[in-house]
């Protein structure tokens, strides 16, 4: 009930911008209802966005470095289900036994090279970010923010990146050893036909990865207060711990 007042509030807050004196009078009464005024709601917004900018920044750097998606226990990109068959059916055949290897490698660098086209996405969205928005995600689920910049930039996101990983797979004889070896696959009499376009499903895995590189970086400033780095950001999260107790 207390979120949903709040939440409630605040977009009223964010609609009242032409009375200054209902705007004030609105504003005191939602820091009220989060545990007293010595807070702001703007500066509840920015700790919020200051936390995602922190969060968002990590998570491209260490996803955009070499390895960062091609060494990592989760986020490493692995083939398309249908390409098994491919790989199994070709092992033999001279010029593709190491087939699974090369792909798997050459589609990780593609996506770790694209990985650097989020960040000024990312801290465009969070900087569109509202009271409101921002409010209801800070007493929201240990998510909230990530679902957040997911349904606010995945499409954006995927737009940036599949052009920059249809180029990096390009460059690295990816889509040419998968073409090749699909279409090789492909004349095998009776074999059901395999897609050669490699370039969704990389993109799509590599935003998976991004998307779940900041979740875990969002709830780590939700769950640990050692990785509140700023004043601020403590005084901000610990609002949501008390409203959490």
């Amino acid at each position: 009930m207390k979120k949903i007042a709040l939440t409630f509030l605040m977009a009223i807050v964010a609609m009242a911008g032409a009375n200054a004196q209902i705007l004030k009078k609105l504003q005191k009464g939602a820091e009220g209802l989060i545990g007293g005024g010595d807070l702001s709601t703007a500066e509840i917004g920015q700790g919020l966005k200051d936390a995602l900018n922190k969060g968002v920044e990590k998570g491209v750097d260490e996803l955009s470095a070499t390895d960062g998606y091609f060494k990592h226990a989760v986020y490493k990109i692995l083939l398309p289900e249908e390409a098994q068959s491919v790989v199994s059916k070709l092992k033999n055949v001279p010029g593709f036994a190491n087939l699974e290897a090369d792909l798997i490698e050459k589609m990780n660098r593609g996506a770790e090279n694209a990985a650097k086209e989020a960040g000024p996405i990312f801290a465009n969205a969070i900087t569109s970010m509202t009271i409101a928005d921002a409010m209801d995600i800070l007493m929201g689920a240990d998510n909230s923010a990530t679902v957040y910049l997911r349904k606010t930039t995945f499409d954006q996101l995927y737009g940036k990146f599949n052009p920059v990983i249809v180029k990096a797979l390009d460059e690295i004889g990816a889509n040419d050893l998968w073409r090749n070896a699909s279409n090789a696959y492909n004349k095998i009499p009776f074999v059901t036909k395999v897609n050669n376009d490699l370039d969704d499903h990389v993109t799509t895995k590599a935003l998976d990865g991004m998307f779940g590189k900041v979740q875990e970086k969002e709830k780590d400033i939700r769950r640990n207060p050692a990785a509140r780095t700023s004043e601020l950001l403590k005084k901000v999260f610990s609002k949501q711990d008390s409203n959490r107790k």
